[in-house]
């Protein structure tokens, strides 16, 4: 807008001085009115104009920090300290609280008061008996030369030793002739040949008990186990190796069908999903990212590999009539199955991961770290609370008394993030944790209700750390066959160890029972079965006990 100013108008001749009610004036009055509404639209303008760029400065320097929270908070997943290898004391993962009390240091080893484990059994351990004599010189009186005669007793040692050897083992198959002449045909009678694994096969069973579990109890790469067993003067070729794994997974493959079976039923069970490669291709899929699923149950853990993530898996293992409880973590597959969006199946969720939001706060925003100590001594109270209800069975005096201290500790925590969500000034990382805690709130607290669910999902998330320090071993499966094979071999050595099962007697067992039935596998597993085992074989099969010879067994 621009404004003219008039010139001054010239007086009158009669006054000297310009009237008030002159044109010239009015015009003049007009435009100063005028320019003054111009400046107040100006500055209205500019101070609205302020507020947004200060409003908009103020959005940037939250998103930047938030940025940055987020920055420090990823740094510290990928180089900060694991918090399964924090110190004991430190509960609260680096973020050093003041309240926190710091247990007194111990030292390593048996703590004063604690019973010990006592000296460890070996007498179901094969003796094998060595004699030392006495050097010869030694033998004579060193004053009158007499020689010492030998007593019929001896001083006794005893060391433990491993003895690891390849070797032959040569079966000679005893021949017979016949002396009558009733059959001419059959004159020479021969022992029947040893029942082999793999038919024209020359590996015994040891050598693929050692190469399975080796790879799938310790995680451990087929060429690193070949490299090793050259230092022993057995070498033998990868492919013929290769060959001999992918000959004996139709063999376990009963076995794990039977034990997918077994773990469908049950009314809780634990689930977690972890990375897996298997290089190779499928039309319609890019890249080798496959998902190894676990799925924990009452006496059974399985496994399930699959090239989805999505909610397909666990709703197709369960079965379209399963229910009970299922505890997982937040991931929203689970939220998507038939059954949780049915009813059928409920869903209980990881107080742990929930803590682990907390303790990203307090890492990523430096100001926002004595919040998230206080939810984290809140989350801590709850655990002890509940540790505290546990120690009590449901029937005892103690237990209502201690139940209505974890209710009151749990109705604490909704009240305190329902008040915390009404403030306005409420930070950003702050709020979104507390609303995943809030939206999550259903499952998180089933386990008041029922003793029986624990807090977290942390068993199955160690269940999955095994297949993934394989996956950094040897990057996964090279074919599907392969996929198949380690899925099958950590269900069924999960669920050996669950059982406290020796798999190394088990699948000798087993294994020597599909070479007698002709490379295959027996047409009953019912009695391999774990929870099918009789008193007698479980008792041979425990870890503890001694090596029994799978011939000479029930």
């Amino acid at each position: 807008m621009s404004v003219t100013l008039l010139e001054r108008p010239t007086d009158t001749p009669e006054t000297g001085v310009c009237c008030a009610n002159c044109p010239g004036v009015q015009r003049l009055e007009r435009a100063l009115e005028e320019l003054k509404a111009e400046f107040r639209w100006q500055v209205g303008y500019w101070k609205s104009r302020h507020a947004d760029a200060v409003k908009r400065n103020e959005q940037l320097t939250e998103e930047l920090r938030q940025a940055n929270g987020q920055i420090r908070t990823l740094q510290d997943k990928l180089f900060g300290r694991k918090s399964e290898k924090s110190a004991g004391s430190d509960r609260s993962n680096d973020l050093f609280d003041p309240e926190e009390v710091p247990a007194a240091a111990k030292k390593r080893g048996a703590q004063p008061g604690q019973l010990g484990h006592g000296r460890r059994d070996y007498s179901h351990l094969p003796v094998n008996e060595e004699f030392v004599p006495l050097p010869e010189e030694s033998r004579a009186c060193p004053h009158c030369g007499k020689p010492a005669v030998v007593m019929s007793a001896t001083e006794d040692a005893e060391l433990l030793e491993i003895d690891v050897r390849a070797h032959r083992r040569r079966i000679r198959r005893r021949r017979y002739r016949a002396i009558c002449d009733c059959d001419p045909a059959r004159r020479t009678l021969i022992a029947p040949p040893p029942p082999k694994l793999i038919p024209k096969g020359n590996y015994g069973i040891s050598i693929w008990v050692h190469v399975l579990l080796d790879k799938y109890s310790s995680y451990r790469p087929t060429e690193r186990l070949l490299g090793q067993l050259k230092q022993y003067d057995l070498d033998l070729p990868a492919g013929t190796v290769n060959d001999g794994l992918q000959r004996i997974e139709p063999m376990l493959r009963p076995i794990y069908e039977a034990l997918l079976a077994r773990n469908r039923r049950g009314e809780f069970h634990q689930a977690d999903e972890t990375r897996w490669l298997v290089f190779v291709l499928l039309d319609g899929r890019k890249g080798h990212g496959w998902w190894l699923w676990v799925i924990l149950g009452a006496d059974t853990v399985v496994y399930l590999l699959d090239s989805s993530r999505s909610h397909a898996v666990p709703e197709a293992h369960f079965g379209a009539d399963a229910s009970g409880v299922l505890e997982v973590d937040r991931y929203a597959g689970y939220k998507a199955m038939a059954q949780v969006k049915s009813g059928l199946m409920v869903l209980a969720f990881c107080w742990a991961h929930v803590r682990r939001d907390f303790v990203g706060v307090g890492k990523g925003w430096a100001e926002l770290t004595p919040w998230a100590l206080s939810w984290l001594r809140r989350i801590r109270h709850i655990y002890a609370a509940n540790r505290e209800r546990l120690r009590h069975p449901s029937g005892s005096t103690k237990f209502p008394e201690q139940d209505a201290l974890l209710r009151g500790a749990v109705e604490a925590m909704r009240a305190a993030t329902v008040e915390e969500l009404s403030d306005p000034k409420l930070r950003q990382p702050c709020r979104k944790v507390l609303e995943s805690l809030q939206e999550h709130w259903t499952g998180l607290v089933r386990f008041v209700e029922d003793p029986h669910i624990p807090m977290d999902n942390n068993a199955s998330e160690r269940a999955g750390r095994g297949p993934a320090v394989a996956r950094k071993n040897f990057y996964g499966s090279g074919s599907l066959w392969s996929g198949r094979m380690a899925a099958t071999m950590f269900s069924l050595l999960a669920t050996l160890a669950h059982g406290g099962l020796n798999p190394r007697r088990w699948l000798t067992w087993y294994l020597e029972s599909c070479a007698a039935a002709g490379g295959k596998a027996p047409e009953d597993i019912q009695p391999f079965l774990p929870w099918n085992l009789s008193d007698e074989r479980r008792l041979a099969l425990r870890v503890s006990a001694a090596a029994p010879s799978a011939h000479n067994t029930s």
